[in-house]
């Protein structure tokens, strides 16, 4: 088979992975929360050409290379979501685990190669460079929650691994999700007030603030978030937030005397702002 992916032949596998289809992607939507992908979007659809392009590999012991031309898929999103969605697999296999993941590897580093090379015309040799980062990898290494939106969409452009930890979500799987869709209800005000400051030109602004994570759990925070110009005329809002000690510690003294949490938030004054790293 021409320009075609080669691995071993497992039936057993493919069929039982097309079997369990809905309780892997159950398993899936658990894990995920609010970061999981929209039944009829195009991160499903490209979840859908993933396990066509596995089960048939699996079968046939070779599958022609997946075509996603015309998804425009965010490489670094829809592998956390592949990522996620074989250790839902993996999972559910029980003692079988490392037979499935194994067989598993080679087809997400195809279909990793396939979302890089989406939409070039040139045959691609060796590995090709990442996705680039939006912002300096360095935001790593900061303890506080990162998070760089686009004000205009509202859409998570980068994040770091103490944000996803805090949602219980892989980082790479929040990019290209909404930001209100860690946020409450309730507690969207504060978020737009601040971001619609920065798309108008406000270099800094500080807030208090709450995000819910994947399970709903609420995160009463203090944030602050600085205007950033990227290359491409888009302007982001570099939001960095730490839990509010001072606002916990006001709760449990409520609840402690009056048997309920009380979910007040405290007056702009009393945020300490934390400083966004200089190699920003």
């Amino acid at each position: 088979m021409e320009d075609a992916v080669v691995g071993d032949v497992n039936r057993e596998l493919a069929t039982w992975l097309v079997a369990q289809r809905l309780e892997i992607e159950r398993s899936m939507q658990r894990r995920l929360g609010a970061a999981a992908p929209a039944a009829a979007g195009p991160e499903a659809e490209t979840l859908r050409r993933f396990r066509t392009f596995a089960s048939t590999a699996l079968m046939r012991g070779e599958a022609p290379r997946p075509v996603l031309d015309g998804l425009r898929p965010n490489e670094r999103r829809v592998m956390a979501l592949l990522d996620t969605w074989a250790q839902a697999a993996g999972e559910l296999a029980g003692p079988e685990k490392p037979i499935v993941l194994n067989a598993l590897a080679p087809l997400l580093d195809a279909f990793r190669l396939a979302i890089r090379t989406t939409g070039t015309r040139r045959k691609t040799s060796g590995r090709p460079r990442a996705t680039r980062r939006a912002i300096s990898a360095a935001i790593d290494r900061v303890a506080d929650l990162f998070f760089a939106i686009d004000v205009d969409s509202g859409e998570i452009v980068d994040a770091n691994p103490a944000a996803g930890s805090a949602l219980g979500v892989a980082r790479d799987a929040l990019i290209g999700l909404p930001f209100q869709s860690f946020v409450p209800t309730e507690a969207q005000a504060p978020w737009w007030t601040a971001l619609d400051a920065i798309a108008e030109g406000e270099e800094q602004t500080t807030f208090p603030a709450a995000m819910q994570d994947r399970g709903g759990g609420r995160l009463r925070l203090q944030a602050s978030a600085t205007r950033y110009l990227r290359s491409a005329g888009r302007t982001l809002a570099l939001v960095l937030a730490r839990p509010d000690a001072k606002l916990d510690a006001l709760v449990e003294a409520h609840t402690n005397a009056h048997g309920e949490p009380h979910l007040g938030l405290p007056s702009p004054q009393s945020a300490l702002p934390p400083t966004p790293p200089s190699d920003l």
